[in-house]
């Protein structure tokens, strides 16, 4: 290197810089809570950070032939009260010794002062490389922005940058990165806890936009856009009033997190609507009513997404957009691979050309949407969606056409939804756009969740992912007009936050929605149906034992034929597999098969097939001369088992249970045997023991302290004085563990427990979950004796935590009351358990009182 070494300079002291920092931040957070605008605290932040920057680099002394360079959102002048400082250190050439350390000082000095700096130190053929490779790189190097050093290597630099950056392969690139983002969040701007910087429609979507810009050539402010005639004035507008509701919502959340924050996480989020001036209504926390703001918000933001992009491409691959336009018909013509108007009024002029556009767009899969203008056009014509329209028998048949192609469908939906047709089309739906729901399972607004179960609707129609949910995929695949199943997904939460009970509400909306719509009688009447019954089928298979014959019965009693069976059980499957990714899981997919085909056994759609207890022995019976048993071998365990027992559990448990216990039935010691689960998911563990009262609270104890939970507990004592148990459980953590290892583990360990005698320890209080403490839910005790009058069934709703489970088996240990089968059910953060119980404590009124007291103490723990 030609310029001469750097010194250090050993006497700087960075607390001066650290006052001179922490006061300049102080005079921000005064000015902030002053209402100063947001734009202008950034850039009062970053010019603070600027000369704070240019000091520092002055005081070290770097080479001359070296340069300081914002990069990334400090680069951009969006530095954020706890943002990262992005730098790039610029070098001519790599650095001696000297200069290595000089650097070194220099960050370290960054820290000592208190700002979190980002930095690379690189030449400029070495950026050109980076940014080669990764487009992250490039597009923190696009924000680059001179800070001090030498500047003539600075426009070296950029000269070289600029001339390096080829605009189709980053605008292919700066997609491609978006897309993938967007799936990082299951493509859904509407989850409780949205990041308001990544998630789709946030910050970084509208960076998006003015990165392909640059790209283009056309510049890097909104301003640039409308100049060059990509926004109009009032499209200007709205999109700076977005970006200025964006930054204002970041700067409060990093000042209340007092760190980087990105996510709109519930414990900011009543704080956050205050700072706004949002009060709570009768039926509405606060919390709802900002975050409705934000989702309407990010809906526009994709909405500016869909228009800007076109137009974006347009520019920068301009060949295409020489292409002469093909017509589809007098209204619509193709250009590129885009949609377009051929007279921008027609959706004014023929408001029904509004559905026809989405319904052309399902039949022509080669198009990616619509021009910009188009785009335009059709959100002015919006407001045409009045009750002529929707009265118009034409557009009517419009929509229902919409719903019969037999591709599109989601997108369709989507994209209606995102333009505020289908809201405007279907009313109530357009009063469930953005509404969170607090039930601590559904993860997403009312609005996005019914469009995601019709999703899940539509992939059970595709052959290639028949694999994932194979009963469902073939039910569906010949089931006739499915068009009602898409409408009952579409009704089936339509009515929430009403009031009153939103089956029955959304139903009257879907019979009448249906009738307007010309489906026959025996449709309107299934998908009304469907929308008043779309919770029983999940409610049965995990609340109620699927063994009794009286509860299948009663279930089978509600379902008029297999048409109907079937159609709810396709509903259910993707109802709650719409709520979260957490929710569903292999146990809950094997409890609604059980169902249905118990359920379709009863209603005769079935071939008979010997039915009872005896079918069930014969069953086990074979299984068990496949492993060469004897045939007696079963008769001293048969012999001491009631007939609950084959009525409860499978043929392949019980052979399972016999080739493990048919030598032992006497034994004083504790057998524990696990398996991998046959349904494909968890681990089932039979527990063969001396019966005593606290074993169910010891086995509870035992899995909460591994940290599994319980799905599903089948408890059994024997004739001669055994309990017979059988667990489902399942690590919802999915830790990487042999399995061979683990279920030895288990085996071992748990006998161990049995064993003991000591004295049950207290069950521990796992933390709750953030959800949970903002939105807890009141703890809800039943007890009431089953109808034959043998058992008592107690079903408990509460907040979900570590040990619940555990709390539970051990108050009811404390009042002496035995369990002889539970039903565990978790729904996201919420626990619905139902267990069978019996003792002598449920016959007195004033312990059975303490009972439920004591219960609802541990439930609000």
């Amino acid at each position: 290197m030609t310029a001469s070494s750097p010194q250090r300079v050993d006497s700087l002291d960075p607390r001066g810089w650290r006052e001179t920092l922490g006061n300049g931040r102080d005079a921000i957070r005064h000015a902030f809570d002053g209402k100063v605008a947001t734009r202008s605290l950034l850039m009062r932040y970053r010019r603070l950070v600027d000369e704070v920057l240019q000091s520092l680099w002055t005081a070290v002394r770097l080479p001359a032939t070296a340069s300081l360079v914002a990069v990334g959102g400090y680069g951009r002048g969006e530095l954020f009260p706890h943002s990262d400082v992005d730098v790039l250190i610029l070098l001519q050439a790599n650095p001696d010794a000297a200069t290595q350390t000089a650097i070194e000082h220099l960050v370290g000095l960054f820290w000592d002062i208190g700002l979190e700096v980002g930095h690379s130190v690189r030449t400029v053929a070495e950026c050109l490389e980076e940014a080669r490779r990764d487009v992250t790189v490039q597009t923190n190097l696009l924000e680059a922005r001179y800070l001090c050093g030498e500047r003539s290597l600075y426009r070296h630099f950029e000269q070289m940058f600029r001339a390096e950056l080829d605009p189709h392969v980053f605008f292919e690139a700066k997609l491609l990165e978006q897309d993938q983002r967007h799936a990082r969040f299951n493509d859904s701007a509407y989850s409780l806890e949205p990041n308001l910087k990544e998630s789709p429609g946030g910050l970084r979507d509208l960076h998006n936009l003015l990165w392909l810009a640059q790209a283009a050539g056309i510049g890097r402010r909104w301003s640039d856009l409308a100049e060059a005639g990509l926004l109009n004035a009032g499209e200007m507008r709205q999109i700076q009033a977005l970006e200025r509701f964006l930054f204002g919502l970041r700067f409060r959340l990093h000042y209340l997190a007092g760190r980087r924050e990105d996510r709109l996480l519930f414990d900011y989020q009543n704080a956050l609507a205050a700072q706004y001036g949002i009060s709570a209504t009768a039926t509405r926390r606060a919390s709802e009513l900002l975050m409705q703001r934000y989702y309407r918000s990010a809906k526009i933001v994709a909405q500016m997404r869909d228009i800007l992009i076109p137009g974006l491409r347009a520019r920068v691959f301009a060949a295409l957009a020489e292409l002469p336009p093909t017509a589809l018909n007098a209204r619509f013509q193709v250009r590129g691979n885009l949609l377009e108007a051929v007279d921008e009024r027609v959706f004014e002029r023929e408001p029904g050309t509004i559905l026809e556009c989405f319904h052309l767009l399902q039949r022509r899969p080669e198009l990616q949407g619509m021009t910009a203008g188009t785009l335009r056009a059709l959100w002015r014509a919006r407001e045409r969606i009045n009750p002529v329209f929707r009265r118009d028998p034409a557009n009517r048949a419009r929509f229902m056409a919409i719903l019969r192609e037999p591709r599109g469908l989601t997108w369709a939906l989507r994209s209606m939804n995102r333009y505020g047709v289908l809201g405007r089309y279907i009313p109530a739906f357009g009063r469930v756009v953005g509404q969170m729901q607090h039930d601590l399972f559904h993860i997403y607004t009312v609005d996005e969740h019914i469009l995601t179960v019709l999703r899940n609707m539509r992939r059970l129609n595709v052959p290639e992912l028949a694999h994932e949910y194979p009963l469902a995929s073939r039910l569906i695949s010949g089931f006739e007009r499915p068009e009602v199943l898409y409408l009952a997904a579409l009704f089936h939460d339509i009515a929430k936050g009403r009031g009153g009970d939103h089956s029955t509400l959304g139903a009257v909306d879907a019979r009448r929605f249906c009738r307007q719509h010309g489906l026959t009688a025996q449709d309107v009447e299934l998908v009304g149906w469907l929308v008043s019954q779309h919770l029983s089928m999940s409610a049965t298979a995990q609340k109620q034992d699927l063994s009794d014959a009286d509860v299948i019965a009663g279930f089978a009693g509600r379902v008029p034929d297999e048409r109907h069976l079937i159609a709810l059980y396709l509903l259910t499957v993707c109802d709650i597999r719409g709520t979260s990714p957490k929710v569903w899981n292999a146990w809950k997919g094997k409890l609604l098969e059980d169902l249905f085909y118990a359920t379709r056994r009863v209603l005769g759609s079935d071939s008979p097939q010997p039915g009872g207890i005896a079918a069930v022995k014969a069953e086990a019976q074979r299984i068990l001369r496949l492993y060469g048993l004897e045939a007696d071998a079963q008769d001293i365990l048969w012999g001491n088992l009631d007939d609950s027992y084959f009525l409860r559990h499978e043929a392949q448990e019980i052979a399972w249970h016999t080739r493990l216990l048919w030598h032992s039935t006497a034994s004083a010691k504790a057998l524990v045997r696990a398996r991998l689960s046959p349904i494909g998911e968890g681990v089932q563990v039979m527990i063969y023991a001396p019966d005593r009262e606290e074993l169910f609270a010891r086995i509870c104890g035992f899995f909460e302290r591994l940290n599994y939970t319980i799905l599903d507990a089948k408890i059994h004592t024997t004739r001669n004085g055994h309990a017979l148990d059988s667990f489902m459980v399942m690590d919802e953590a999915q830790r990487k563990v042999p399995y061979r290892d683990f279920l030895s583990y288990i085996e071992h360990e748990l006998m161990l427990v049995l064993h003991a005698r000591s004295v049950l320890q207290p069950s521990g209080h796992g933390r709750i979950s953030r959800h949970l403490r903002h939105f807890p839910i009141t703890p809800e005790i039943t007890l009431r004796p089953d109808e034959k009058g043998a058992f008592h069934m107690l079903g408990i709703v509460a907040g979900d935590r570590p040990g619940l489970l555990s709390a539970i088996a051990q108050v009811l240990h404390q009042h002496h009351v035995r369990i002889n089968a539970a039903k565990i059910t978790t729904l996201g953060e919420r626990a619905e358990d139902t267990f069978m119980i019996q003792g002598a404590v449920l016959t007195r009124q004033k312990s059975l009182m303490q009972l439920e007291t004591d219960l609802l103490a541990v439930l609000k723990t």
